[in-house]
């Protein structure tokens, strides 16, 4: 499995294992989850997704259930934190917002190296951007928890580049990577500076819901029917088309797959076997876009 090198102390594996649906499952026993990340392990996928929001407050707890010391010393964990919502722990919150206090950030990241039984965070990531963000607040805070060990790294998730250098402009820490929504069915990132503001500087960054959650599997589209085609000719599924034409782009996507079924898991990396050339990846974007390129 190819790595990417996000400082020189830290690298995550090119997939990476998405757990926002960890508890949309009846079978959440340490067990079941071990099963997860042991086919990911298997593949070279080491890092692991979550976020404090995730299954209403309790998909991180699900997974640390689950974390041998033996699993725990061949993972990187990556977590976010900032949206509140009415659920788990705050319940009585009296809406969904957003939160990039230092009071919050730090209570987070205590609730999730408490509940996934780990010593440090490697990668944290503000969820979303944050309209009432003081930004020297939160960079402090989040330099503050880098150098007290509790974090190794962070990024930011959906941030736009003035978000992006906003946040950065006062953190001593840079910036490791920017988790987006890029995909076949959503592109908009390749088009409109998203991708280009991090591959010019070199951040690699992540995708989520590479599948256009769950749509391209399953659409009988001009799209659908080109990814068929590709599919054919390497001997994979749908789900591996679409995951090789993120990985043949520059700017080093890493797609977060998040998937309960452990015959999918174990065909993550069935996306390296695609040839995708140049040819074949622009008539997939064309069938994405729905017309020839200008």
């Amino acid at each position: 499995m190819e790595r990417i090198t996000l400082t020189p102390d830290l690298s995550l594996s090119r997939i990476v294992y998405g757990m926002w649906r960890l508890g949309d499952v009846d079978d959440t026993s340490p067990k079941a989850v071990q099963a997860k990340i042991e086919a990911c392990l298997e593949q070279g996928i080491t890092t692991m997704d979550q976020a404090d929001i995730y299954g209403g407050y309790m998909a991180e707890e699900i997974m640390g259930a689950g974390l041998t010391q033996d699993i725990r010393d061949q993972i990187e964990v990556v977590t976010k934190c900032d949206i509140l919502a009415p659920a788990g722990r705050h319940s009585d919150a009296p809406g969904k917002y957003y939160d990039t206090t230092r009071d919050h950030i730090v209570a987070s990241v205590d609730h999730s190296l408490r509940l996934m039984g780990i010593d440090k965070i490697d990668v944290l990531l503000i969820h979303r951007p944050d309209p009432l963000m003081d930004h020297h607040e939160t960079g402090a805070a989040l330099d503050a928890l880098v150098a007290s060990g509790k974090i190794g790294a962070v990024g930011v998730s959906n941030f736009k580049l003035h978000d992006w250098t906003l946040l950065e402009s006062a953190m001593a820490s840079k910036l490791v990577t920017n988790q987006l929504e890029v995909s076949l069915s959503t592109h908009d990132a390749l088009t409109n500076g998203d991708l280009a503001f991090l591959q010019e500087r070199g951040v690699a960054p992540m995708a989520w819901s590479p599948l256009g959650g769950g749509a391209l599997m399953t659409a009988d589209t001009d799209l659908g029917r080109a990814m068929d085609a590709v599919a054919g000719d390497n001997g994979v599924d749908r789900a591996a088309v679409a995951v090789a034409w993120l990985l043949a782009h520059p700017a080093s996507i890493m797609p977060v797959m998040g998937t309960n079924n452990i015959s999918r898991i174990k065909g993550f990396s069935d996306a390296f076997n695609v040839k995708m050339t140049r040819q074949t990846w622009f008539k997939l974007y064309e069938s994405a876009l729905g017309h020839e390129v200008a």
